[in-house]
């Protein structure tokens, strides 16, 4: 294909480039999509469909107060009319309009199935009804006087407004969803009372702050309830900026039944989320075993939503389930804020709350005036009728022999009385039964009370504190509508803190001794066994740690390698055998030794290198989520990690493999989660042998010979500081050198 083509314009052929030519096309299109479908206007938070669907349905006097018409009328009224679309697309915006579960105030009220919060579809256009609601009204009132400007529609034939009057702030009370090309939009719902509230605050204080209006409106309030959990500061970043999310979670109750049992029932959940797929994704977790800590699922709705959970065991807390719940399923989910939208000269751009509300005002006032100037060309024209009427009663008879014998009484009752055309046409128009005494003192009556409400309304066109009294006025009387039967549906609230897997509290806590050989096999027996018994071993294999525990601790391996290694105490092969090798639970080196078992309690350890040295981590952080382990000591070449042991004192014993033993204070060994550590004792050769943690009180122990311990109370011939070559031990200490 050519890279240059041509076009025809006015009989001439202009030759162009096809990318070029390729690029403006997909610029109008990219414009109009942005302009005239995607995105609402600020103004009255409408896309052209949702305006066009409201004018028509008003044009077919569909008021909250007359009958329903078929959805197909309107449909077609629309799509004939004003919107050259399929009926397809205008039927579907017209029904989310009617959903209450989608909007938080409906436009439209829909009498029929117009689908359901299980995600079933509307019944065809020729089942349904339709009307407006009292919220269409408010967005619409005052149409016919001026208040907007009229375009053509597609085909010339008829007008549509350009933009509604919007008495009612639907941008932010309904919000609104579209993906345009390049950009998007995504604006939650309010609750009406508390943009009301904000609305009031700005009109006295134009800039205020952010901050001082989330003193009005909380959060979102979305039509299917569930509690807002989004922390305040983000809540204030996301309205500051235009941009940000919220998180929104399921609403729950405890229900108790006999014998102590309970059972969680959710009455309501996140916006968007559709029930049945959300139940259907939960049973496939629970068939998996994904969600190890619930029994059943069960949907009892009828009018109400009620989705009840029951437990694997009684013993599980009610909040530790949920919050597992909340991070794995659609009962948490995140409502993005992107308040992209059109201004009033039609550009795209994003919004602040503050400035999404003021330019909501600012229409408004636009509407007052407009509505003010409409009312006064009406009242002259009127006056000026009246004037020429309370003329006839003047000369009453002079104006009837006028118009039986003139032969143009038109003229000449404008020459006679000075009357515009105006007035000697409504003389003509009049009525006989006009001329009666009591009809001259109504319009007398009629006149003086024109005349004052002119000169009220010139006043108030006039005065801009007087426009926003008006404007102060109609917003409070918009909220008298709403504030008694309108509540807030979502609560604000805060998502608990809970680290804990509900998985694991479905463990049995039941006390076991945790046995491991020199060679690396495992094994745990039931209950608390004396730990010096002698215990069964493969032949050529010993005792290498004993140790007790319960079903629900972690055990920590610390190896060789300065990796530690995380095993769950319930998973280990239990009975009298010989266990399982350790490496066939973790990716543990067939030429590594195992260094130290212990159970992870939240303490700190402290480990060290053959090279001297050494570092304190949290046990926190030596957990390892894979078999593969965590590298926490850091070690190169030959070296090796040769100790372990818990914190727990305030000195730190280091023993070299020459025997010189040395003594300094726990706060001079750094606390970090991975690293070489600091050198914790110097050696010419030889290297570490063990290190160990003691209280400066009570003094250094040490295991002696016949199970004897052994303890130094004054350590002040080896007491130095960190990165010393140390002393000789006292009489009697272990060879080799060894601590335990």
């Amino acid at each position: 294909m050519s890279d240059e083509t041509t076009l025809e314009e006015n009989g001439r052929i202009i030759g162009t480039g096809f990318s070029e030519a390729l690029s403006e096309r997909y610029l109008a299109y990219a414009l109009s999509t942005i302009t005239s479908r995607s995105l609402p206007d600020v103004r009255d938070g409408l896309k052209p469909v949702h305006r066009r669907l409201l004018y028509a349905m008003r044009q077919l006097r569909l008021d909250p107060d007359q009958g329903f018409k078929k959805s197909a009328r309107v449909v077609g009224d629309v799509m004939g009319k004003f919107h050259p679309h399929g009926d397809a697309a205008i039927y579907d915006a017209m029904v989310r309009l009617a959903q209450e579960f989608a909007m938080r105030y409906r436009l439209v009220d829909g009498q029929g199935n117009f689908g359901n919060i299980d995600g079933d579809n509307a019944a065809a256009m020729r089942y349904t009804e339709a009307r407006m609601t009292t919220v269409a009204q408010l967005l619409l009132d005052g149409i016919d006087e001026d208040t907007v400007d009229f375009r053509s529609t597609y085909d010339g034939e008829s007008e549509e407004p350009c933009l509604l009057p919007a008495g009612f702030p639907n941008l932010l009370a309904n919000g609104a969803q579209g993906i345009a090309v390049g950009m998007a939009t995504s604006i939650p719902p309010h609750n009406v009372n508390e943009l009301a509230d904000a609305a009031l605050h700005l009109i006295k204080h134009p800039n205020a702050s952010v901050d001082t209006l989330m003193q009005h409106v909380r959060g979102p309030d979305f039509p299917t309830g569930g509690v807002l959990v989004e922390p305040l500061d983000s809540i204030r970043e996301a309205y500051s900026t235009g941009r940000g999310g919220f998180r929104v979670r399921a609403r729950w109750s405890v229900e108790k039944e006999k014998g102590g049992s309970w059972q969680i029932a959710v009455s309501d959940i996140p916006y968007q989320v559709q029930k049945s797929r959300l139940i259907e994704r939960m049973a496939d977790m629970l068939q998996a075993k994904k969600l190890p800590f619930l029994a059943d699922i069960r949907d009892e709705s009828a009018e109400d939503l009620r989705i009840v959970l029951e437990p694997k065991s009684r013993r599980l807390e009610p909040d530790v389930v949920m919050e597992s719940l909340f991070r794995l399923t659609d009962l948490e989910t995140r409502v993005p804020l992107n308040l992209n939208v059109l201004d009033a000269d039609g550009r795209p751009g994003v919004m602040n709350l503050r400035e999404a509300l003021n330019a909501w005002l600012a229409h408004r006032r636009v509407v007052l005036l407009r509505r003010s100037h409409f009312r006064l060309g009406k009242i002259e024209a009127r006056l000026e009728v009246l004037e020429g009427y309370l003329v006839v009663y003047l000369n009453l008879d002079e104006v009837i022999a006028v118009i039986r014998e003139a032969d143009h009484p038109r003229d000449r009752l404008m020459d006679r009385f000075a009357l515009t055309e105006t007035q000697a046409n409504a003389i003509l128009d009049m009525r006989l039964r006009a001329l009666r005494r009591l009809e001259e003192i109504a319009l007398k009556t009629e006149r003086d009370a024109l005349i004052e409400e002119q000169e009220g309304l010139t006043t108030l066109v006039g005065d801009e504190s007087l426009q926003w009294s008006k404007i102060t006025r109609e917003i409070r009387e918009m909220k008298d509508i709403f504030q008694k039967s309108d509540p807030r549906r979502t609560d604000c609230g805060e998502a608990p803190e809970i680290d804990i897997d509900a998985a694991e509290i479905l463990i049995e806590r039941e006390p076991i001794t945790v046995i491991c050989s020199q060679k690396g096999w495992i094994r745990a027996m039931k209950g608390h066994q004396d730990t010096d018994t002698e215990f069964k071993y493969k032949e050529g294999d010993g005792p290498a740690f004993v140790m007790h525990a319960e079903t629900t601790d972690k055990i920590l391996l610390f190896a060789e390698n300065g990796r530690f290694y995380t095993l769950a105490a319930d998973k280990l092969p239990r009975g009298r055998g010989f266990g399982e090798p350790v490496s066939l639970m973790v990716d543990l080196p067939a030429d590594v030794d195992i260094v130290r078992l212990l159970r992870a309690d939240g303490s700190r350890l402290l480990v060290a290198a053959s090279t001297g040295h050494g570092l304190i981590v949290p046990v926190e952080a030596a957990l390892a989520q894979t078999r593969s382990g965590k590298q926490v000591l850091n070690i190169g070449g030959t070296a090796r990690a040769v100790a372990c042991c818990i914190v727990k004192g305030d000195m730190v014993a280091t023993v070299g493999v020459n025997r010189k033993l040395l003594a300094f204070a726990i706060d001079e060994v750094p606390e970090m989660t991975r690293g070489k550590g600091v050198i914790l004792q110097r050696f010419k050769d030889g290297g570490l042998a063990d290190v160990t943690v003691y209280d400066s009180a009570v003094g250094l122990s040490w295991k002696a010979g016949g199970g004897r311990t052994r303890t130094e109370s004054d350590m002040t011939p080896w007491t130095g500081k960190r990165a010393g070559a140390g002393k000789l031990p006292p009489t009697g200490f272990p060879r080799p050198a060894q601590f335990t």
